[in-house]
């Protein structure tokens, strides 16, 4: 098996209720320290995507117990609670952003009756832009992208990029699929938007034999304690579903 770049997905951290439904969109803040601390302490190196990127091309060598670290959505509760752990660490990190709903409620949580809480403003993006913090596009509207007809995907594909171009001032080459929702109709959209990467809520490392529009990730649940954490990062490894992948376009085929 190729060495693989353990991808791990976050959404929310913050402080929560204790919760058995939607876990995978929730962490506790204080969790989230621990687990942060415990990848520092026990020589993981957290790679930024466009570093994923590289190893991945073979411009890089994989680095020993390589993570990445994407945030979906972008929350405001990323920058009070995720992002001064990860400063403190040195970490880098991704932040997948609506971006025709910057600033807004996160609305489509209340047909489950969540809690809807804000997303991140452009003035947010922007500050922690400067500060070093990488962010990418998560279409506009916050849709399932397989779901819609071939107009609606290109808008929502290649209007996210756009907009959050102009908020940024910035090229913006990484995309994350709502919900995971992908086919090769959406695949393709992104790869003729430009983007130089995607990823998706399929369980597995990233290795060689991927297509750098369908890196897979491991989502980190409200429940994962250290010991869940190491369980999903050395274990966890085998894709509940197959990875929709174009024919010719693994980063091995490319090289």
């Amino acid at each position: 098996m190729r060495q693989g770049i353990n991808i791990l997905m976050y959404h929310q951290v913050g402080e929560f209720a204790p919760m058995k439904a939607h876990r995978s969109t929730y962490c506790d803040h204080r969790r989230f320290a621990r687990q942060m601390a415990y990848l520092a302490r026990f020589g993981y190196t957290v790679l930024s995507m466009d570093q994923v990127l590289a190893c991945l091309r073979g411009q890089a060598p994989v680095p020993p117990r390589a993570v990445a670290l994407t945030f979906d959505d972008g929350y405001e509760n990323f920058y009070e609670y995720a992002y001064p752990v990860l400063r403190q660490h040195g970490f880098p990190a991704m932040v997948y952003v609506i971006s025709g709903l910057l600033g807004q409620p996160s609305s489509w949580f209340a047909k489950d009756g969540r809690d809807t809480p804000p997303l991140m403003s452009a003035a947010r993006i922007r500050q922690l832009h400067r500060e070093g913090i990488d962010f990418g596009a998560h279409s506009l509207t916050h849709v399932k992208l397989a779901e819609q007809h071939p107009q609606r995907i290109r808008e929502e594909v290649v209007g996210s990029k756009h907009a959050l171009e102009d908020v940024l001032g910035a090229a913006v080459g990484h995309f994350c699929y709502p919900y995971g929702s992908h086919d090769l109709r959406v695949v393709d959209a992104v790869a003729e938007a430009g983007y130089q990467c995607a990823t998706t809520c399929v369980r597995a490392p990233a290795t060689r034999d991927d297509d750098p529009l369908t890196l897979p990730r491991k989502a980190v649940s409200w429940g994962d304690n250290l010991v869940g954490l190491f369980w999903r990062l050395h274990f966890k490894n085998t894709p509940k579903t197959a990875p929709i992948r174009r024919p010719g376009q693994s980063f091995a085929a490319q090289r």
